[in-house]
């Protein structure tokens, strides 16, 4: 049967949903200047307003400390299709800069402490008098207020401090953080759905608003179903398991087993099936599905010996034909050769001319993952540079001309 998605002809014409829509993104490191990317891939004009000389410091913030044409890889694939005004916003010319640029934008975005905004007189408040129908995000790490407010906004923290690292693993492991930045990655999404509904309610009603989360709030939401469960079931506790485990509250078979030559993930199926399919008679004999709860450690411990007899090619070969939910767990260069990695179609290139013009740089990175209309979200250009667009915004927004660069900040 041929999927809705490609049936479907892309609707030309129409537009990305947030064409003519400003934001200006006031935020660092990952959380805000993805929140910021979501709506830029959505069509959002996004500039970028920084710091003079050495921009956000999520330029230097390389991922496996990996940097192309002075910056680090991250920035480029968190920036892309954005402006850049370089602003020192303590500076009194340049914040009336910017407060010109508030009164004709759409969106701000900002994910610093909890009170910094307000010092330099851009918190929602103050904003809103220049700007009634502003849409003010704001990320921060533990929320505004409380005991935590004050403390540093860091995704392994937040990811600590939100008991997530204590469900990975198996019982004899210590706590497992997530191994990428999926506090931050959460944060962005949510406050990205957030500036589009009050987007939404302002086209209906004319009213701005503000929307705020954290870090520690998107993974706490992530955890919705071991919360709901713990402050419901005054019994529940934190069980991981013994061996193979993926995920401290599923049955067996529910886990990842190593076989001849890599890896195989199996989720949820009755476990007698796959003892059948596995000729395993210890498992076929498991019929009440309790069991495969109160003894996952054994049925997982026997699953774990029959998959290291074969290859994982082999066990795929009885058990997708079977219909038994499982997969292989891909190594990146194996993921990059996929077919179905290559269907999906998630890279794109993006280039910028280097600061000095003289060459083009180019880079591989990810697309939006979102399809509107049919279409895929690719295109825009790479990440700017430092200030690389402040004499035009400048002009654009009638403020006075002059450099925001290195120049201008040595005066």
């Amino acid at each position: 049967m041929e999927h809705a998605d490609d049936a479907r002809e892309p609707a030309r014409g129409r537009g990305r949903p947030l064409e003519g829509i400003t934001v200006l993104d006031f935020s660092q490191f990952l959380a805000g200047p993805v929140a910021a990317l979501r709506l830029s891939d959505l069509g959002a004009r996004v500039i970028k307003v920084e710091r003079p000389v050495v921009g956000e410091l999520g330029r230097t913030l390389a991922f496996a400390e990996l940097r192309r044409d002075g910056d680090s890889l991250t920035f480029h694939a968190m920036n892309r299709g954005k402006e850049s005004l370089a602003a020192d916003l303590k500076s009194s010319e340049d914040l009336e800069v910017v407060r010109q640029m508030v009164r004709s934008a759409d969106v701000i975005v900002e994910n610093f402490r909890p009170g910094v905004m307000r010092r330099i007189g851009l918190d929602y408040e103050s904003v809103r008098e220049i700007n009634p129908g502003i849409v003010y995000g704001s990320i921060s790490g533990y929320g505004a207020s409380g005991p935590w407010a004050d403390k540093p906004g860091q995704d392994l923290l937040a990811q600590s401090r939100s008991g997530l690292p204590w469900l990975n693993g198996d019982r004899s492991s210590p706590p497992v953080p997530v191994g990428l930045s999926i506090a931050d990655h959460l944060a962005s999404c949510q406050l990205a759905i957030g500036i589009a509904a009050l987007l939404v309610r302002r086209e209906r009603t004319g009213e701005g608003g503000i929307v705020e989360t954290s870090l520690l709030e998107g993974v706490l939401d992530f955890q919705f179903e071991l919360l709901t469960a713990y402050f419901n079931e005054p019994a529940f506790a934190l069980r991981r398991s013994g061996v193979h485990g993926a995920n401290a509250y599923l049955s067996a078979p529910y886990g990842v087993y190593p076989t001849a030559d890599g890896y195989l993930a199996l989720a949820m199926y009755p476990v007698p099936r796959i003892g059948e399919l596995l000729e395993l008679p210890e498992l076929q004999s498991c019929t009440d599905p309790e069991t495969w709860m109160t003894d996952r450690d054994r049925i997982a411990t026997l699953l774990g010996e029959r998959l290291a007899c074969e290859t994982t090619g082999h066990w795929l070969g009885i058990l997708e034909p079977a219909d038994v939910w499982c997969a292989p767990v891909l190594t990146l260069p194996e993921l990059a050769g996929s077919e179905g990695f290559a269907a999906i179609e998630m890279l794109q290139e993006v280039t910028r001319q280097t600061s000095a013009g003289t060459a083009e740089v180019s880079l591989t990175t990810t697309r939006s993952p979102l399809r509107v209309d049919g279409e895929r979200l690719v295109g825009g250009p790479g990440a700017p540079h430092v200030g690389e667009h402040s004499e035009a915004l400048r002009r654009e927004f009638g403020a006075t001309a002059r450099r925001a660069d290195g120049e201008a900040a040595s005066r």
